[in-house]
């Protein structure tokens, strides 16, 4: 499947709370079973999230 690079940079600038709002509406859409194909946009959004609140509270610092 080909990236589209519009569609690439609106997720990259949705705040952690919209990509979070996406993730319940999934779980809702599947009544909490994921099929193959949810679970592959599952992984996609948790990851955004997790970029989005990285950029909101910065990075976690790795112990020494």
């Amino acid at each position: 499947m080909a990236t589209n690079p519009t569609s690439e940079s609106r997720r990259s600038t949705r705040t952690a709370a919209e990509v979070n709002e996406e993730i319940r509406a999934l779980w809702l859409r599947c009544g909490g079973r994921l099929s193959a194909d949810q679970r592959r946009e599952y992984q996609k959004l948790v990851t955004e999230w997790a970029e989005a609140e990285a950029q909101t509270h910065g990075a976690p610092t790795q112990a020494a």
